[in-house]
């Protein structure tokens, strides 16, 4: 036995019991249909002329009917008689390469057998000019040669930052179609002045290109589609802000204020720039946002596969397990974080060998004299957050909790040969 294993395996584990988490639900029935109703009823379209190249730019997070909305909105566009094609607009994501941003998408469902146009990746970029002192505005030359520019994309808060323009059209506008010089000019002054430097720029590049229209998308706390939002390119930055108000108030928050141990089983650059929503669990990477929970130990199990060995966020928690290391690829990680600025995202917390060990560092660690008392939250990840886990000894608080149902008994974690949750 392992002078670990014999640290830890004395450290009991609760029992779990699964509860479901009641938000504020608006729901788009059919969000394909709604978008193209709406689409349909602006005069968007009448922008297209026959012929025309259309780039339509598309990031690197898993969002609900995007790709349904996306393969919709080639259709339009090719039958207005457009010859349109898919661009990578996610900074310096994907390792900073275009091999890699083109299999981010092909990996969140945006094949070109399934859209049935080309996606084109490239991170050479032209600079349309300064925005304002040592502010260049760059744009992905593909993009650029295009006779028009669409982008679709979810508004959301931010992970690191709090302002008018968070994660949204802008940002993907600023940073996402900027490439790696793009996003190295934005956060090369910190997370500190990203408020200002994301309209300000995007004014420029919406003022010196091709953009046509956009499409915003609003998710619920359930990762459901809510609201579908065609806009002129003159509008972004007019009705953006309302959308992130919006955004805000629907966003998913954990029921419990404060905890010893929060276990999440993945996380990833599909699911959130820093790997998870910060604001849900209460850890942040830069000093510029605040709240959330008070969680005393936080741990992930697993990388998703999506996200390419990309294990930004593990830096900012405590503990993971080997088979989550493993995964971690400095070459899809590092580029990111030198872009951002950030290092302490991409840090190596603590790794263990397996799940049980992790359960039960996080546990030991927590500085109580009964570690029985451990209150413990699991979560598959931020992005699902209906059914969550939580310990028997948080029963009652989830029965007084209005917002809260049970729906299991309480029972053993249960693990495989390796230690690993089943």
């Amino acid at each position: 036995m392992s002078i670990i294993q014999s640290l830890l395996n004395q450290v009991p584990l609760p029992r779990m019991v699964r509860v479901r988490q009641h938000f504020e639900r608006p729901v788009l029935s059919d969000p394909v249909a709604e978008f193209l109703s709406r689409l349909r009823s602006s005069s968007l379209l009448e922008k297209i002329t026959r012929g025309m190249s259309i780039a339509i730019a598309v990031g690197s997070r898993g969002i609900s009917n995007q790709p349904a909305i996306v393969k919709a909105l080639v259709s339009e566009l090719q039958s207005a008689g457009a010859e349109p094609f898919i661009v990578p607009a996610m900074g310096s994501h994907g390792g900073a390469v275009a091999e890699g941003q083109k299999a981010m998408l092909e990996g969140m469902g945006f094949t070109e057998e399934y859209l049935g146009v080309p996606i084109r990746a490239t991170m050479e970029t032209i600079c349309l000019g300064d925005a304002g002192p040592d502010l260049p505005a760059y744009i992905d030359r593909y993009a650029h040669e295009a006779d028009g520019i669409v982008i679709v994309n979810r508004i959301k808060p931010h992970v690191a930052f709090r302002g008018p323009y968070e994660s949204g059209l802008a940002k993907m506008i600023t940073i996402g179609l900027g490439k790696q010089r793009g996003a190295e000019v934005c956060h090369d002054l910190g997370f500190g002045k990203m408020a200002e430097h994301i309209p300000a720029i995007a004014a420029k590049i919406l003022q010196a290109s091709n953009i046509l229209f956009a499409v915003a998308l609003l998710e619920n706390a359930y990762h459901e589609t809510c609201q579908v939002e065609p806009m002129d390119a003159k509008e972004i930055l007019k009705k953006e802000p309302a959308l992130q108000e919006r955004a805000k108030k629907l966003a998913p928050r954990l029921a419990f204020d404060e905890l010893e141990v929060l276990i999440m089983d993945e996380i990833g650059k599909d699911i959130s720039g820093t790997g998870f929503d910060t604001n849900v669990v209460g850890r942040y990477h830069t000093p510029y946002v605040t709240g959330g929970p008070r969680i005393a130990r936080v741990a992930v199990l697993d990388i998703t596969d999506v996200s390419h060995g990309n294990g930004n966020g593990l830096g900012i928690v405590d503990f993971t397990t080997l088979r989550a290391f493993k995964k971690f690829r400095f070459d899809q990680t590092y580029p990111n974080s030198l872009t951002s600025t950030v290092p302490a995202s991409v840090k190596i917390p603590m790794v263990l060998e397996n799940d049980r060990q992790v359960f039960q560092a996080a546990i030991r660690t927590c500085n109580l004299s009964r570690k029985e008392d451990a209150r413990v939250v699991r979560i598959k990840n931020t992005n699902a957050m209906d059914e969550i886990e939580i310990s028997e000894n948080l029963l009652s608080s989830a029965r007084e909790n209005p917002l809260l149902e049970i729906v299991s008994e309480p029972c053993e974690l249960s693990f495989d040969e390796e230690g690993n949750l089943f």
